[in-house]
């Protein structure tokens, strides 16, 4: 019935990465390592994390026309992602500027160039792929008027995942419509605002719920996940123990593919089970799309 098991709709970046001893306080300079460009972006790292773990992927998004966007468009096909829905043109290419200290942690400063054109017409346009898109994932890298017009446009039957990074207020439409919604702390706690009355991720979890979606996912770094559902309750996911080398983009591998094995009928807690081992392989690696694994690689850690 679906010629996809993912369509993608989000943000597409070229990640410029230096390595610094440590991050630069205000007004400070330091000095880091030879820049590094890379294909990134939120969409483009689901796409692709999707695609190498053997899900049939496609993605939805603009970039413009220069050697950022060839790019990405290159590493789109490289991993097997259909680009028939990857515009062209109307602004250069999004931007990351990322920063990685010696402990993989990483600060991001993103200019969404082309991203900010994705427009809810093409959202439009694009009909004939969320009709054959048996789960359709989004980020808040290109505009939430464009997010909200994706929740319009499911085909009956298929499941909306939202990770909200960068994080903001949603819409009750757009909350609706999640199963699940995926956070970290931080997000939590933006979208929950004056609501985020506990420091408890169990609790963070429940207030979620009760906004609206139909699911939600903690996500806890090293401490691994939550899964909360109304039928379900709230269940822990363990972490997979790993040395870290670089945490940049794995939270999208974990999106991708707790996204796509939801697709194939596990439960939300099997799922993100999966996911996690995916996002613990992805952060052995340096980079972001670089760094994700293959099924057979998750299977090996």
């Amino acid at each position: 019935m679906y010629d996809y098991d993912l369509l993608v709709v989000g943000s597409a970046n070229a990640d410029l990465v230096i390595g610094v001893e440590r991050r630069p306080g205000a007004g400070e300079t330091v000095l880091g390592s030879d820049l590094a460009v890379h294909p990134g972006g939120k969409g483009a790292n689901q796409a692709v994390a999707a695609a190498r773990l053997g899900a049939r992927t496609a993605l939805l998004a603009r970039v413009g026309d220069d050697s950022h966007g060839r790019l990405l468009l290159d590493s789109q096909r490289e991993a097997g992602v259909d680009t028939v829905g990857v515009l062209v043109g109307g602004a250069p290419t999004g931007v990351a500027l990322i920063t990685v200290d010696p402990s993989g942690d990483n600060s991001i400063v993103v200019s969404p160039g082309a991203n900010g054109r994705l427009a809810p017409e093409d959202v439009r346009a694009a009909a004939s792929l969320f009709q054959a898109s048996r789960v359709v994932s989004a980020q808040l890298e290109i505009p939430l008027e464009s997010v909200v017009e994706v929740t319009r446009s499911l085909a009956p039957g298929s499941r909306f995942v939202l990770n909200p990074s960068p994080p903001r207020p949603l819409p009750r439409e757009v909350l609706a419509a999640c199963d699940p919604l995926i956070v970290n702390e931080h997000e939590a706690k933006v979208i929950l605002g004056e609501a985020c009355v506990s420091g408890r991720p169990e609790d963070w979890a429940r207030l979620l719920l009760a906004k609206g979606p139909r699911s939600v996912v903690v996500t806890l770094g090293a401490d691994g996940a939550l899964v909360a559902s109304a039928a379900e309750g709230v269940t822990r996911v363990p972490s997979v123990k790993v040395d870290a080398v670089d945490t940049t983009g794995a939270g999208d591998a974990f999106t991708a593919a707790l996204a796509w094995r939801l697709g194939t009928g596990e439960s939300l807690a099997t799922a993100a089970a999966y996911a996690a081992r995916v996002g613990a392989a992805a952060v052995t690696k340096a980079g972001a799309q670089v760094s994700y694994p293959t099924a057979a690689e998750v299977d090996a850690l």
